[in-house]
């Protein structure tokens, strides 16, 4: 029986120390280049191949879950995955209520998409998509804002007349602006947040140092910048 009862307990804890290894990955799956769904309908872009790097090199097994933008910071606080890597920018606001890597892509601009290139922003209607820096910003700087859930449907906003331009990060916007000869991206621009980081638990201090170390190991050999280049998220290291 003491057999048996040895057993079962090193059974729980290989169990466990499997599950342990294993790291949700939150995304969104609609932010290209950053994050996105595929054809085959799987997790695709930058952050996707960003971090199946960061977790062989911490020698963990991903699994990817994705989230819509709005709840993804609560979803990751109450355990339905434990890491956000959905191009969330550090800010100290957010910094209250999770935890943050070292930034692996340095700020990114941020790009007005109009109708117009002779827009007037600031005494214009901005889109931008709910609880992003830029929504923080129109806000801060008492323009008018109208926010949207996803970031498809401020670029539809400014389409149909809602919003006169959108602010978003420029790696986003600037292949739209690309592909549609009607939408333009304004000469100006701002620098906002302090890069972009993965998103923890307050409480996995362990985790945070072992992403840490991934993302610190992939900017001494270069590889960062590599990726980044690769995908043309943001500026390089």
């Amino acid at each position: 029986m003491k057999k048996l009862v040895l057993a079962t307990a090193a059974l729980a804890l290989c169990a466990g120390m499997a599950s342990a290894d294993t790291v949700r990955m939150g995304t969104e799956g609609a932010y290209p280049p950053w994050n996105f769904i595929n054809d085959s309908g799987q997790v695709d872009g930058f952050e996707r191949a960003l971090g199946d790097e960061l977790c062989k090199r911490a020698e963990l097994t991903c699994e990817w879950v994705t989230n819509e933008w709005d709840s993804i910071i609560p979803n990751l606080v109450s355990g339905n995955y434990d890491v956000i890597i959905a191009g969330m920018s550090i800010t100290d606001e957010r910094d209250e209520v999770i935890d943050f890597t070292q930034n692996y892509t340095p700020p990114d601009p941020s790009a007005y998409l109009s109708l117009s290139a002779d827009l007037d922003v600031e005494g214009a209607v901005i889109a931008a998509q709910t609880n992003t820096i830029q929504a923080a910003f129109v806000a801060e700087k008492g323009w008018t804002l109208v926010e949207f859930a996803t970031p498809e449907e401020t670029i539809a906003a400014v389409r149909n007349g809602e919003a006169d331009a959108v602010l978003a990060d420029k790696s986003y916007l600037a292949p739209v602006a690309d592909e549609e000869a009607d939408l333009v991206l304004l000469e100006r621009e701002e620098e906002i947040g302090g890069g972009v980081g993965m998103g923890v638990r307050e409480s996995d201090g362990e985790l945070k140092a072992k992403f840490d170390a991934a993302i610190q190991s992939m900017k001494d050999d270069g590889s960062l910048n590599t990726l980044i280049s690769k995908w043309e998220v943001s500026s390089t290291f």
